[in-house]
């Protein structure tokens, strides 16, 4: 089914599936984003503080690596863009594919909520990425160190999969309702 819209002077034809779009939407890769645009910011306040060579790798709590400062920053924000780019690839990819295949019925999980949740997942390393940025750049700004990487890892990844399992938990229940009836 095609439905013509209005946009400006001309008519831009949209697919429906089951009488909705799915479209791109910004709310996909949000999180992704913000966190990019973070990582940037960071780097805009820490880069003017930092030393030519910074320590990146920590033996016992004390430095053993050095790079310089330029390195780093581009192999701190590379990953970054990398995953909000991959984020906003796979997103896009799925709104597309979808308006291949028709909806016979209304879904139990609506498509939205799962592309949301995929578009949004990408947040998880990018946060770890983001922490660990943050971590050397103070370290080398002031001498303090924050959360053990691998702390705030497993701190991530928890609340990643709490809200994976919540999402989870409720497409369950609601498909468990749906055969009852």
């Amino acid at each position: 089914m095609t439905s013509q819209v209005k946009a400006g002077n001309f008519y831009a034809m949209k697919k429906t599936i089951a009488g909705a779009t799915i479209a791109f939407r910004w709310s996909y890769i949000l999180l992704p984003l913000v966190i990019f645009l973070l990582s940037l910011a960071i780097i805009f306040f820490f880069y003017p503080r930092l030393p030519g060579e910074i320590a990146y790798h920590f033996e016992a709590g004390l430095p053993d690596r050095w790079l310089r400062r330029t390195a780093i920053v581009l192999w701190m924000l590379l990953p970054q863009l990398f995953f909000t780019l991959l984020a906003g690839a796979v997103t896009w990819g799925v709104t597309r594919l979808a308006a291949l295949f028709k909806q016979r019925e209304t879904p139990v999980i609506k498509p939205e909520r799962i592309i949301l949740i995929m578009g949004n997942m990408v947040a998880l390393p990018q946060t770890i990425l983001a922490f660990a940025m943050l971590d050397i750049f103070i370290y080398n700004s002031y001498r303090i160190r924050l959360l053990p990487l691998w702390l705030f890892a497993l701190i991530v990844m928890g609340l990643g999969g709490i809200i994976l399992g919540a999402f989870f938990i409720s497409a369950v229940r609601r498909a468990w309702g749906i055969s009852k009836e």
